[in-house]
């Protein structure tokens, strides 16, 4: 993946220190910006991924870099106890009814809705655009917490992956079924190829899947936000291959969201119960990381639904343009 262009002071000092072109990075970094923060954070991570372009693989574990991280990524966390509220104890054995209950609540816009019934093709286009710079990867973050599991929720988690991965079939992986989606709308199915429209959203729910998942410490969080994701996939995803229908899209096209909604409806039990559940029961302590992961999940893209929702309805388009590139370096 090539590195992307820089979103502020923080994010300009880093590429230029990936790319040879300085020695230095901040060590008194300023990430009052959300948007330079988020893709300091996603440079970051991604390190940890497949990396960058040209980039040598020694700077996933520099402590300079590392240290950068830890900054961005304490000021992350503080901006999730803001909108989620921070963990509180919880029984163990009501973590899959409270999941329930948060997957079944309506805290945002009906973007799928949307999609299904009114989106044009240029906005729906739009959508897949943004979605790819997870999708592309997708069940990766998660994957991250199988060594960090034993027992019952470590065969849970595997059995969903499992899925995820096409039970090792490459032409069955989610990866590789949204391709077929980026391909009828015409789109670079290159990894990564659209980081530079990505919007602060969008890269904030990718980096919330990293910062929990690349953390031992963070394992009941991810173990939540998969299971939030499980639970609230089924109904969306239907949503999404009919409003592909509606525009005209053939089986190719909807594979994606198709097989979601048929694997995703038995994800849904195993993620409550067997994976979310018995971890709950196996490591009490975290059972609230477990709710606040769920949480974090929820509000993330709910913010996003909406961030995309405002610009279509004010009629203007949701990814980050050049011009709007250059004007916020330019400020910066």
């Amino acid at each position: 993946m090539k590195l992307p262009s820089a979103r502020g002071p923080v994010s300009a000092a880093l590429i230029d220190v990936l790319a040879g072109r300085s020695a230095t990075l901040p060590s008194r970094p300023a990430l009052d910006d959300a948007d330079d923060l988020h893709l300091t954070l996603f440079i970051c991570y991604e390190l940890a991924y497949r990396g960058w372009d040209g980039v040598d693989d020694t700077w996933e574990w520099d402590p300079v870099m590392l240290r950068l991280r830890a900054l961005a990524e304490q000021r992350f966390m503080a901006a999730l106890y803001d909108v989620a509220g921070p963990p509180e104890p919880v029984d163990p054995a009501t973590v899959p009814s409270r999941l329930r209950e948060l997957a079944d609540a309506d805290i945002g816009p009906s973007l799928s809705g949307y999609l299904r019934g009114r989106a044009t093709y240029e906005q729906f286009r739009e959508f897949v655009m943004h979605r790819s710079v997870y999708h592309l990867r997708e069940a990766d973050p998660h994957t991250w917490a199988i060594p960090r599991l034993g027992g019952d929720p470590k065969a849970a988690l595997i059995e969903i992956q499992l899925d995820e991965y096409g039970g090792g079939r490459t032409s069955r992986m989610h990866q590789e079924l949204f391709k077929k989606t980026m391909n009828w709308f015409g789109l670079d199915t290159t990894y990564g190829a659209y980081v530079d429209q990505a919007t602060t959203a969008t890269l904030a729910n990718n980096n919330l899947m990293s910062l929990f998942g690349l953390h031992r410490r963070n394992r009941g969080m991810i173990i939540g936000h998969l299971a939030a994701y499980e639970m609230t996939s089924t109904q969306p995803n239907r949503s999404y291959g009919n409003g592909l229908r509606r525009l005209g899209g053939d089986a190719d096209a909807t594979a994606f969201y198709d097989e979601h909604v048929e694997a995703d409806a038995v994800h849904e039990q195993i993620a409550a119960h067997d994976m979310a559940g018995a971890f709950a029961r196996a490591e009490p302590e975290l059972a609230s990381d477990v709710l606040f992961g769920a949480r974090c999940a929820l509000i993330l893209d709910a913010l996003w639904a909406r961030d995309l929702l405002a610009s279509w309805e004010a009629g203007r388009p949701s990814s980050r343009t050049p011009e709007m590139a250059e004007a916020k370096v330019l400020a910066a």
